[in-house]
């Protein structure tokens, strides 16, 4: 949708009146380092052009009003800056009010009510994000229309607290930094113990980034994500009796392989195993990024995947599918499953000329087996949130 169009749909939305001020903020795929983002490990995302876009109009009085053009049939969706709480029945706006419960943690409360028109051209329950991206792009809003002294790395810690203490999602910090400080044709290296980052070119050459959506919805809340975050937490407990380490990405290989041991529950070591190495295989991935290795980068992301798939336990049939079709394709240097899990994308490197080929066979394989089609997005690296 252009600019004119969405300033057109708020105004049959909310009436006329003063232009709303129209703001963007992407998506994100995670290239590598996947589940270690809430044990201190590095990470190796990048922000998307496809993302959320976001309307505001500033009011008089403390009413809030919202409609997205995604979810329609909801209508114009209200409430009040006092009673900003969470509820199901707030749908989707829980995730703005939840920018709003952050901001009030941190002593900041909006002086006046707005009116919110949300667009979004990321396809809902991909792991692409379209969560953080929705928290990301109101708290650009807010910061520009409200004059509040916020940085991008604040605005992603916003983020994250609305998922943690308003939605009730243990969530790392990754996607919500990865899309407030994203940069164009780069990658963000993210230590997310310490939140020290640098920025890696993307110089893929005659490759893309291919991402391949299952088309299986898959809600956070309901993928056993808080639970593995449990199984890690006990993990680390079971180490540090002895090991003075204080998350499990502070435990290099050699040492977790003498003290596997100390974790006696099979389940949880194999947790812990999987974001030790997935921590040792994404600051290796960094250094062949920055090689221009991308074949030795492509092994990393299968190993990856693999990991998540038999030690994790987050992969499903149909991510396995879509991965297992792509790595048999000419043209494939690697591929994994990308996000949380259980259903959502899987993302590859593959050769420029070779996509059509490999969109057609792993489309039809799947379809085959898994009984309705996948989709397939050939991604582009975009920048940080901004005003349009």
């Amino acid at each position: 949708m252009t600019k004119g169009e969405l300033i057109s749909s708020f105004y049959e939305a909310f009436g006329p009146g003063t232009e709303p001020r129209v703001f963007f903020a992407g998506g994100r795929v995670n290239l590598i380092g996947e589940h270690v983002d809430y044990n201190g490990g590095h990470v190796l995302p990048c922000a998307l052009t496809m993302g959320t876009w976001g309307l505001l109009r500033r009011r008089t009085d403390d009413r809030l009003r919202f409609y997205s053009l995604n979810f329609p049939q909801a209508g114009v969706l209200e409430g009040t800056l006092s009673s900003v709480r969470f509820h199901e029945r707030n749908q989707w706006t829980n995730y703005v009010l939840g920018m709003l419960f952050a901001l009030r943690e941190r002593g900041i409360v909006l002086n006046s009510g707005f009116e919110l028109l949300i667009y979004g051209n990321i396809p809902n329950g991909s792991g692409l994000s379209s969560s953080a991206s929705l928290e990301v792009v109101a708290g650009a809003a807010f910061r520009a229309c409200y004059d509040l002294d916020l940085t991008n790395v604040e605005l992603a810690l916003l983020g994250q607290r609305a998922e943690n203490g308003f939605i009730g999602l243990n969530s790392g910090i990754m996607d919500q930094f990865s899309i407030a400080c994203g940069r164009e044709d780069a990658a963000v290296f993210l230590n997310t113990g310490t939140l020290s980052y640098e920025y890696v070119p993307v110089e893929l050459h005659d490759n893309v980034i291919l991402i391949m959506n299952t088309c299986k919805r898959r809600t956070l809340a309901d993928s056993k994500y808080n639970e593995r975050r449990a199984e890690c937490e006990s993990a680390l407990k079971a180490l540090q009796k002895k090991l003075p380490v204080k998350d499990l990405a502070s435990v290099d290989l050699r040492t977790f392989e003498a003290n596997k041991h100390l974790i006696e529950n099979e389940t949880e070591r194999a947790r812990a195993e999987h974001v030790v190495y997935e921590c040792a295989r994404t600051v290796e991935a960094c250094r062949k990024l920055r090689q221009g290795d991308l074949v030795s980068f492509g092994r990393l992301m299968d190993a990856s995947h693999d990991s998540l798939r038999d030690l994790y336990a987050v992969s499903c049939r149909e991510l396995d599918t879509l991965v297992n079709e792509a790595r048999a394709c000419e043209g494939v240097l690697g591929a994994r499953m990308t996000g949380a899990g259980f259903g959502g994308c899987a993302v590859a490197i593959v050769n420029r000329d070779a996509v059509d080929a490999v969109m057609e066979k792993v489309g039809t394989a799947y379809e085959a087996a898994i009984g309705y089609p996948c989709a397939f997005y050939v991604a582009s690296i975009g920048g940080g949130p901004r005003e349009l």
